[in-house]
Parts: structure tokens; sequence; C-alpha cells
């Protein structure tokens, strides 16, 4: 395949959607296609949920036994918030893909 796939633009649209200060982990290229699926299949009603269970799948193919591996619901507050950023970048990319904004444009605070 030459050049980029459309779920790797869709991840790089997405992840240029993040706050300043969000620090996504090492290596998360296929953690962002995930959440490039979670644009394609859920748009703008992508929950906090959907991004937990896609950054869940990918922990465990990348055989980590991180104890938030584990319903959303049953997390604590603070835990369920660290998804939000992620899940406000698939919005924000979903309005760009649509012609709605630029992909800098309307960034979130720090």
């Amino acid at each position: 395949m030459t050049g980029k796939s459309y779920l790797d633009q869709d991840a790089e649209l997405i992840r240029s959607q993040l706050p300043a200060g969000a620090t996504p982990p090492a290596d998360a290229e296929p953690l962002f296609r995930l959440y490039a699926v979670l644009l394609r299949a859920k748009g703008g009603q992508v929950t906090s949920a959907d991004v937990h269970d896609a950054w869940s799948a990918w922990m465990l193919t990348m055989g980590d036994d991180h104890p938030a591996i584990r319903p959303f619901d049953s997390l604590d507050e603070r835990t369920q918030r660290e998804d939000e950023p992620y899940v406000e970048a698939i919005r924000r990319a979903v309005r760009v893909r649509a012609g709605g904004g630029r992909p800098d444009q309307d960034r979130l605070p720090e």
C-alpha cells in the first residue's frame, strides 16, 4: 500500500484535535486507529465508555494487565475522566471531516 490508509489519516486528524496537555501513551498509533474506527462507526455519538473499550482492547493486544481494564462503569470518576479528551478529539474530528472546521480550530484549552 502506498501512502497512508484512510484509518491512519483519520487517526492523525483525531490526534491533531487533542488538547495541548493530553499525553497519549507511547507507540499509540494502533490505539488511534481504533479511535478512527470509532469516528467512522459512532461519529459524534461516541462516548467515554466507547473510548475506554477501545483503549482496553489496545492494552490487551499490548499484553498489559492494567487495573483499569474493566467495564467503564466500574471505574472511579477520576479514571473515567481520563477518556474525555479523546472523546472530544473524536467529536472535533467528526466536525472537521464534515467541513465544519479546520483541524487546528477550536482546540481544547490546556
